[in-house]
């Protein structure tokens, strides 16, 4: 009887072992494309919990069939140089393999002058960091994807869009084609957006909060960096559509669905 019993718990454990090894096997069959996000808050996952605020890459995921893996490692207030200084950087070269995707969008922080720990000025540390993130990435095997900074919503008194990013996309651009490096216009194609929906319809994409909506906004919130849910899938969209536009070999595993609304639902989030 001891024997047998031994013999059973024995089969158990090797049942399960094959189990759990199937299981993870299984997984990574499935995941055949990964893409980084690296980038700044106007990327970045936000907290979901009483927080109207999403950032694009947060709605990338629903884009996206199951095969593909999204870790989003973009951060609130980063720039070019503070990514790198931080190490979030090298957090992500490390994990890079041959055929990842490196989507890179920066500029807001690189803007602010008054910041040494993230100021660039655009044709030398700006410029130099992008081709760091672009040859490195190439070092691995990866694919960069360089994206212009998303514009901001600013409109003058004859209602139309002013553009506030500087040279900085111009730098985004001369480095793409120097580089050969596949090149996703987000300020040119959300510019667009933002002008046919003139001051008023942008702000329901962008994050302008009525006072006592939130209980984290009391005192509600007037924000034309960033945007709420329905302003993050529209731009997740325009970076999508540039990924067709492209025609990138990920272009295979987009979704002609989009009616998922929750952020990350079933993916992988960095």
């Amino acid at each position: 009887m001891v024997i047998k019993l031994k013999k059973i718990k024995t089969f158990l454990k090797i049942f399960l072992i094959f189990i759990t090894v199937s299981l993870i096997l299984n997984f990574y069959q499935e995941v055949k494309v990964r893409i980084f996000l690296i980038g700044d808050s106007t990327m970045a996952d936000k907290p979901l919990a009483d927080n109207p605020e999403r950032g694009w890459g947060q709605m990338f995921p629903m884009f996206f069939a199951d095969q593909v893996q999204i870790d989003n490692y973009a951060k609130n207030g980063r720039s070019t140089k503070s990514f790198i200084d931080e190490g979030r950087w090298k957090t992500v070269y490390d994990k890079l393999q041959k055929g990842d995707y490196v989507f890179i969008q920066f500029g807001h922080n690189d803007e602010k002058k008054n910041d040494t720990t993230r100021y660039t000025e655009p044709h030398s540390a700006y410029r130099a960091n992008l081709l760091k993130f672009v040859n490195e990435s190439r070092e691995k095997g990866a694919i960069p994807v360089l994206i212009t900074p998303v514009a901001r919503r600013k409109f003058d008194k004859d209602n139309k869009l002013v553009a506030t990013h500087g040279e900085y996309p111009a730098v985004v651009r001369e480095v793409a084609k120097e580089k050969d490096v596949p090149l996703i216009d987000l300020e040119k194609s959300s510019s667009k957006l933002f002008s046919r929906l003139g001051p008023e319809g942008t702000k329901k994409i962008f994050l302008w909060v009525k006072p006592g909506e939130y209980k984290t906004l009391p005192d509600g919130k007037e924000d034309n960096t960033h945007f709420k849910q329905d302003g993050a899938i529209k731009i997740a969209n325009l970076v999508v559509e540039g990924i067709k536009e492209l025609n990138l070999p990920l272009t295979g595993y987009i979704k002609n669905d989009k009616s998922i609304s929750f952020a990350g639902r079933n993916k992988v989030v960095g």
